[in-house]
């Protein structure tokens, strides 16, 4: 038994067949079978039930996965480490965000952050939240950094900055600078789709008030921006992030209502996977992270 077997047993198990491990290997279908063959010779068991022409874990392959697992993200780890420790390797950083931070926030921060560590290698992937989560667990990124529930007693998380979530409308509607809640039922609600962070905060907060049940009128769009676009039109009514709008109620394109009696926060969320040690790029990106924290003296986001 070897790393490269136990890796191979991830890779098959991740995409569910030998020959997509094959072929993201760059390896032959027999090669991939050899290795599957040394874990169960050296197991005394079935990993795979590979009868009726598909392939499925067998009991036994479920509860050696995240030893498998475990086992070769320290040992890749514990190389990348030790090669940054001699300068033999770049530094490098993936980090993953949901759309409204990976959109709005994150293109600003990362911009700075290179210019101080311009010798770290950034990439930055951006899904929902559950997909970015799913990223993370399965190490296919380094960090990430979501506004949406992280329910995962695996995962370090760890509140990096605060947003607003406001009313906005066209220019020309006809409401003033303040509205009652109860206003909003009168009104066509443009929301994002049902799996955004976004949207189930605000959901919650007009459930709580009693009107969410009162909105028949409503639209659903699968971005901040043809959102934007859609209220810009006259189109409807939205509740955004405040970091997502900035540009617009500074050029007048959006108009800001203020909610009698309601102010709507969010947390944002760095979260990392458990490890005994982190890569150089986590470190600096860490440090750079809770240092821009320190400085802003109260104040939302970066």
């Amino acid at each position: 038994m070897n790393i490269e077997s136990l890796k191979m047993f991830c890779l098959v198990v991740d995409e569910g067949s030998i020959s997509q491990a094959a072929r993201l290997s760059y390896v032959t279908q027999p090669a991939v079978t050899r290795q599957i063959h040394q874990l169960e010779n050296y197991y005394g068991t079935l990993l795979f039930d590979r009868t009726e022409g598909k392939m499925r874990v067998t009991e036994a392959g479920k509860l050696l996965y995240p030893f498998a697992k475990s086992i070769v993200n320290d040992f890749y780890r514990s190389s990348e480490v030790i090669k940054q420790s001699t300068g033999e390797q770049n530094t490098t950083l993936h980090v993953g965000a949901s759309f409204t931070i990976g959109e709005y926030l994150l293109p600003s921060l990362l911009g700075r952050f290179k210019k101080e560590m311009p010798e770290i290698k950034v990439t930055l992937t951006i899904k929902n939240t559950p997909g970015i989560l799913e990223d993370l667990t399965n190490d296919v990124i380094d960090l990430a950094m979501v506004e949406g529930i992280v329910d995962n007693g695996n995962l370090t998380v760890e509140k990096y900055a605060v947003d607003e979530l406001i009313l906005v409308c066209s220019p020309d509607h006809t409401w003033g600078e303040q509205i009652d809640i109860e206003e909003m039922a009168n009104e066509r609600v443009i929301w994002r789709e049902s799996i955004s962070g976004t949207r189930l905060i605000v959901e919650n907060m007009l459930r709580e008030k009693g009107i969410l049940d009162k909105i028949e009128s409503y639209m659903e769009l699968g971005s901040t921006q043809a959102i934007k676009s859609a209220v810009e039109a006259g189109l409807g009514i939205s509740i955004l992030p405040r970091l997502t709008v900035a540009k617009e109620l500074e050029q007048g394109t959006l108009r800001e209502v203020v909610i009698i009696g309601v102010k709507i926060m969010r947390d944002l969320w760095l979260v990392k996977k458990q490890h005994r040690f982190n890569k150089l790029g986590v470190s600096k990106f860490l440090d750079f992270i809770h240092q821009k924290e320190s400085q802003r003296d109260g104040s939302h986001g970066f």
